[in-house]
């Protein structure tokens, strides 16, 4: 009887499998070893960043641009400055005109609703202020509203026509801004005092247009402030009055916001 042979085991990776991944294993070894030993040379290193950083990599120059609309300033040249070929173009002198026109309008406005504030003795209550955003009216509590109500008194209805009568001739947009001091209110109607300032500022804009013929009521914006923008710390009775007023802005068209 021929005995069997054994079968050689075959598994596993070759021998030279083992060689090859210590030589491998050394060389890491080396080359890191020869990385923790080098040292960089930061002034070549900052020279060469600057270099990058003061140069691109395509010069550009603008061609010049015609000046279409040349300012009394590009005309002229003097101790050999160079024209100013990017200045703004002069205003519109039509343009000019109109902004004028409309500026006076208001001015004559203003005089107007003094005169009637005078004649009614209602300076006490009601004033009229030229700002930058254009006349602005400001109406106390007292002339319009109960407390912690947002119906219009009969107080200050023939002002409000006054002004609705006003404001039917001229176009400009008009913002009506209602305020309250610091005291918290808690209704069922008003549950703080950002409803109710809401209330106040479009109970004026519904009586100006209920009672003026061809008024727009896409000229008119209601604003709730609340007690946010106080004119008058809240620390008095007389300056908690002062707080609680609507505003009503005849918005200047060059400023209109």
């Amino acid at each position: 009887m021929k005995l069997r042979r054994k079968k050689k085991n075959t598994n596993g990776a070759p021998k030279w499998m083992t060689t090859y991944a210590d030589m491998i294993t050394l060389i890491l070894v080396f080359f890191v070893l020869l990385f923790s030993m080098s040292q960089i040379n930061l002034v070549k290193f900052d020279a060469v960043a600057e270099s990058f950083k003061n140069r691109m990599i395509f010069d550009f120059y603008p061609s010049p641009l015609i000046n279409k609309h040349p300012t009394e300033q590009s005309k002229i040249k003097e101790n050999g400055e160079k024209n100013n070929e990017f200045e703004l173009p002069l205003e519109d002198p039509d343009n000019m005109a109109e902004i004028q026109k409309e500026e006076e309008k208001l001015e004559d406005l203003k005089k107007e609703i003094d005169q009637y504030l005078e004649d009614n003795q209602l300076n006490d209550l009601i004033s009229a202020n030229e700002t930058e955003r254009g006349i602005v009216l400001v109406l106390e509590e007292q002339l319009l509203f109960e407390t912690s109500k947002a119906e219009i008194l009969d107080s200050a209805k023939p002002f409000l026509s006054k002004v609705g009568t006003l404001l039917k001739n001229i176009p400009n947009f008009v913002k009506v801004e209602g305020h309250t001091d610091n005291r918290q209110i808690s209704t069922y109607r008003y549950p703080s005092n950002w409803e109710l300032s809401a209330a106040r500022a479009s109970s004026v804009i519904r009586y100006l247009l209920s009672n003026t013929e061809k008024l727009s009521p896409e000229r008119f914006t209601a604003v709730a402030y609340g007690e946010t923008k106080p004119v008058a710390p809240n620390d008095s009775e007389e300056n908690w009055r002062k707080n609680r007023r609507v505003e009503i802005v005849i918005l200047n068209p060059v400023n209109e916001s």
